[in-house]
């Protein structure tokens, strides 16, 4: 790991990358302490604190939620636009054929349009939020209007569209996924500040601060190394390549592997699911927080509630074997060894190693899906039996992300170092 980074910092184009990266998520951060106009950050922290239905969300923003900021809906608009497009994708021809057969423009034109959808959520869910949680109890003079409503969510929605450009650019001109490392950010610096709450509770006598201290720490160190063995681990099937003599020379006659990742589909799932449920509660809040609709959803699907762990846990399974079907293709795979003059040994080639293949990726699909459920699960029993609200969740998407940026970055060093032997 140090080697790591002594390497990145001797070579000057990752040294920019990663000095980009550093630059662009400090001033995602330095946004996020900029307070809205109009909104009362006080006022709407203690009302919020009645409610946990926007938890989530607060943590994955590092409590510009809670604090009223431009960053507020942080990058849940996008997630949820993103997840919205793909549905479409399938259910609408026009849009499934304009991503398969439109090529790059194709694809520019869904990315545009999926821009367009979040700005279009994040002002609705900004609304929706003070409109049901604050009222005019967090607004400022002059603003309980519609027009008061409409600039507040325009400016938060504005933030969101900043969020999202910056990690748009971190991923093209840094390192890592930017919308990952943006997630990554404000659930480190939440846990930060957690942690260091619970600290100095022990000092202040607060209850059970040195309980709730260790077992977080715990908590932490068995998950970051549970989850580090698991999405390092991978499943390895066999090919043997024929020889093969092309003009004067001979090829194939080797034997070699195709990795498949355990925890293929990362922590997507899990942001997914979590967006995914925080965008119901925030639309019925729209309608104020004394409706039936509301009482209802703040009663039976409150975090942690059992119908909340239920619903979330079926999502993250859905999500998961969701993502794994778009992003594994038996099918291709098959093709390419057969093309290679290669073979899976005991496995003939065709429909039977398609068959094989699939077979294979459904199984780990099964455990990638029952793991992140899992830790989804213990999440919400930390939560509800310690108070913590930093769970197994957040620590799970931290260092997924931490591990799959570096990753990235390894691979990058390996590609210039067979561009420098090359050259």
């Amino acid at each position: 790991m140090l080697e790591t980074l002594r390497n990145v910092w001797r070579v000057p184009e990752l040294r920019k990358k990663v000095l980009y990266t550093f630059f662009m998520l400090l001033i995602y951060r330095l946004v996020s302490v900029i307070p809205v106009p109009g909104v009362d950050a006080a006022a709407f922290q203690s009302v919020m604190a009645n409610y946990d239905i926007l938890d989530l969300m607060n943590m994955m923003t590092g409590s510009a939620l809670s604090q009223m900021t431009l960053m507020a809906m942080g990058i849940s608009p996008y997630i949820n636009a993103s997840i919205i497009m793909q549905l479409l994708t399938i259910a609408i021809p026009a849009l499934e054929r304009l991503q398969k057969e439109g090529g790059e423009e194709g694809k520019k034109k869904i990315t545009r349009i999926t821009r367009y959808v979040t700005v279009g959520l994040a002002i609705l869910q900004a609304i929706g939020i003070i409109r049901g949680l604050g009222g005019s109890a967090a607004l400022r003079a002059g603003y309980d209007s519609f027009l008061g409503y409409l600039s507040i969510g325009i400016i938060m929605a504005g933030g969101t569209a900043l969020a999202m450009w910056i990690g748009e650019r971190i991923t093209k001109n840094g390192v890592g996924n930017g919308i990952s490392l943006i997630i990554f950010t404000g659930i480190v610096s939440s846990l930060f500040n957690y942690l260091v709450s619970t600290f100095l509770g022990i000092f202040q006598g607060a209850a059970n601060a040195i309980v709730n201290f260790l077992i977080s720490l715990i908590a932490i160190v068995v998950i970051l190394v549970v989850v580090t063995i698991v999405d390092m681990s991978e499943r390895r099937i066999a090919v043997q390549y024929a020889k093969r003599v092309v003009g004067r020379k001979m090829y194939g006659g080797q034997s070699t592997h195709i990795p498949m990742k355990l925890l293929s589909v990362g922590v997507l799932p899990l942001i997914f699911a979590y967006s995914f449920m925080a965008f119901p509660g925030t639309i019925i809040a729209m309608f104020g927080t004394n409706t039936g609709a509301y009482q209802w959803w703040n009663t039976y699907m409150a975090q942690n509630s059992f119908w909340y762990i239920l619903v979330t846990t079926l999502l993250i399974i859905a999500f998961t074997y969701f993502y794994a079907s778009i992003s594994f293709n038996p099918q291709d795979i098959a093709k390419n060894i057969q093309q290679q003059g290669g073979h899976i040994p005991g496995i003939r080639t065709g429909s039977k190693t398609v068959d094989y293949l699939a077979r294979t990726s459904k199984r780990l699909c099964l455990f990638a899906a029952l793991f992140l459920a899992v830790m989804n699960i213990i999440a919400s029993l930390l939560s509800t039996a310690f108070a913590i609200p930093m769970g197994a969740s957040s620590v799970l998407i931290a260092v997924s992300v931490a591990i799959e940026t570096v990753r990235q970055i390894e691979s990058q060093l390996v590609m210039r170092n067979y561009k420098g032997f090359l050259g």
